[in-house]
């Protein structure tokens, strides 16, 4: 089935509601999107220069994964010794060697309708979501999560415990999106549609949302989420975490009680030559 095709048929079983459920076309389209997720071909999210963010949301596809939770059924499942109740509609990915893919023994799962390009490496425990999009050169280590939608670029490092976050709904909000050659820290939370652009290193404990205000040094700037643009860290940032002194009520440092201070990320420089040295470990690891 043709993409445009594809697309009609998903917009029309996810208007039709409950319905669907009883009709074996809907189910089929399903399991033909799920197929193309899989298979790189479509995507939840996808680069284009036009836009304001330089990514288009597709819409189509998040109604097609929600359609497929409105489908399924729980069913019984197996992988191994372990076993799961499930939507059998998302039932778990398997990979072989010839897929190129390095699921390291462990625990880790990969859920069907998520795309992994060959040579990512899956550190175990680690938890890709359905409609995701991992690419090539990726490593998503130990208790790593990439979450429904996410779209994460070429030789990203997703560091132990490094939480990203989807947007599955609503279908027309930007999923997390982590563009090529990024370094996400241990213990890092990307989340509600945050973007992060090419080759910015995001130190261990950071944490971004879309109410969280990004404070830039070297240019002075304060960078927040703004109507319908989601917050945006830009190209080479090198952010980590930070705080910032709480200017009314008992919080004022002058006010002589409590002198609090909340969490802020900070850009502290722009990627260079030293930043890259720190992170050419990475490639000794694939």
């Amino acid at each position: 089935m043709k993409i445009s095709q594809l697309q009609k048929e998903i917009e029309r079983h996810f208007a039709a509601g409950a319905a669907a459920a009883n009709d074996s076309a809907a189910m089929s389209a399903f399991v033909a999107l799920r197929s193309a997720l899989e298979a790189g071909e479509v995507r939840a999210a996808e680069p284009e220069a036009s836009a304001p963010t330089g990514w288009r949301v597709n819409a189509w596809v998040k109604k097609g994964i929600l359609l497929g939770f409105r489908l399924g059924a729980l069913e019984e499942m197996a992988a191994g010794s372990l076993s799961f109740v499930d939507k059998h509609t998302y039932p778990v990915r398997h990979f072989s060697a010839g897929n190129g893919v390095r699921v390291v023994p462990g625990g880790s799962s990969v859920r069907a309708g998520a795309y992994v390009a060959r040579g990512v490496v899956c550190v175990p425990p680690m938890y890709i979501n359905a409609g995701a999009y991992v690419d090539e050169g990726a490593m998503v280590d130990s208790h790593a999560l990439v979450g429904s939608c996410a779209q994460i670029g070429r030789r990203v490092h997703l560091s132990a415990a490094a939480q990203i976050g989807g947007v599955l709904e609503p279908v027309n909000a930007s999923p997390v999106i982590i563009e090529d050659d990024v370094l996400v820290g241990g213990n890092c939370g990307v989340y509600e549609g945050t973007i992060v652009r090419k080759g910015a290193v995001l130190a261990a404990g950071t944490i971004l949302t879309r109410g969280t205000p990004v404070f830039d040094l070297v240019t002075g700037e304060v960078l927040r989420a703004a109507g319908n643009l989601p917050l945006t860290v830009p190209q080479n940032a090198v952010v980590v975490p930070g705080a910032r002194a709480v200017a009314r009520g008992k919080g004022h440092p002058k006010s002589e009680t409590w002198g609090l201070s909340l969490y802020a990320p900070v850009i502290v420089k722009y990627r260079d030559e030293k930043t890259d040295l720190s992170t050419a470990l990475e490639d000794l690891l694939r």
